[in-house]
């Protein structure tokens, strides 16, 4: 049934949750568990640092493990379509609010210095 109206910020404000709940259970989900448990920890650090670009080094940082250690996670996280590179050295989601997917999904960060 189409409204002769157009869509509210209520409209869209009702409608919110129920969408991200979806998009969790369905959509963000299957692209979570396909990925190996240090996979998931290199995004977790990612979300935490924010939905833009960030640093390759300071993804690392919240790893407490050495760049050098994330570089082949990095790339096969390329390869599965769920990260890119906008600028040498950036990463950042390919999904939009993947990241806070990613915080609910793991509400703890991984321990520091932890294989990465």
């Amino acid at each position: 049934m189409r409204r002769n109206r157009p869509v509210q910020l209520a409209d869209v404000e009702r409608a919110t949750p129920r969408i991200i709940e979806r998009l969790d259970a369905n959509f963000f989900r299957v692209r979570f568990d396909r990925l190996t448990p240090r996979e998931k920890d290199y995004l977790r650090a990612l979300a935490e640092l924010g939905a833009e670009p960030q640093r390759s080094g300071d993804v690392a940082a919240v790893l407490g493990v050495k760049v050098q250690t994330v570089a082949p996670l990095r790339d096969s996280l390329m390869k599965k379509g769920m990260i890119y590179s906008p600028a040498h050295g950036d990463t950042a989601f390919t999904v939009p609010l993947f990241d806070t997917f990613m915080k609910r999904a793991m509400p703890q960060l991984p321990a520091k210095g932890g294989k990465a």
